[in-house]
């Protein structure tokens, strides 16, 4: 378990005090890598989450800077209860639903941006591959938010236990949901067979 103490350093004498100064300097440091590496990992999907929840570049920048400022207060409570990664998402996923439930968009059309950011991705990438990208984007924002959440995790390749644990539900109530979406989804698409 990764934790930051409390030292108060009136209360310890100076050995004390500068060895708990050191420790806490040693677990922050820790605790810093830690969190460059979850960023470096998995800050690609949490921008696409991200992009799930929000369609205007400058909100969605705003939401991803939330998830990441939650993900650092979280991250010294992480107890090894799960994996890293559902951890992650778990705090993506609710900073992304209070993001939802906060503000009630009502956008104009014309200002809605659909492109998704990947950090990774090649700056030459095919006009047909971008539009394929927005048609999918905003599809998969127009889903209600219970199969929005289940098919976003599901496209980061999040199994379906986690993706249970991430949601508070059962293995069986994700399956369903996310036949509920790609259902939906064909639907929107066009794609139905």
């Amino acid at each position: 378990m990764l934790a930051i103490p409390h030292l108060s350093t009136d209360k310890l004498d100076p050995l004390e005090g500068r060895q708990g100064r050191i420790i806490w300097r040693s677990r922050r440091k820790e605790l810093e890598r830690l969190y460059e590496d979850l960023l470096r990992e998995y800050g690609p999907g949490l921008s696409r989450l991200a992009a799930s929840y929000e369609c205007l570049a400058h909100v969605r920048e705003e939401l991803l800077q939330d998830i990441r400022l939650a993900l650092w207060t979280a991250l010294p409570s992480f107890r090894g209860e799960c994996s890293l990664r559902s951890f992650v998402y778990r705090i993506a996923h609710n900073r992304g639903l209070t993001h939802v439930y906060r503000r009630r968009r009502q956008i104009p059309e014309s200002e809605e941006s659909d492109e998704i950011i990947d950090p990774k991705s090649n700056p030459e990438s095919s006009a047909i591959q971008k539009s394929m990208q927005a048609r999918l984007a905003q599809a998969i924002r127009s889903l209600p938010v219970a199969y929005r959440q289940v098919i976003t995790m599901a496209l980061e390749e999040l199994p379906h236990a986690d993706i249970a644990l991430v949601l508070g539900i059962s293995d069986s109530n994700v399956a369903v949901r996310l036949s509920r979406a790609r259902a939906m989804l064909r639907e929107k698409l066009g794609e139905q067979k």
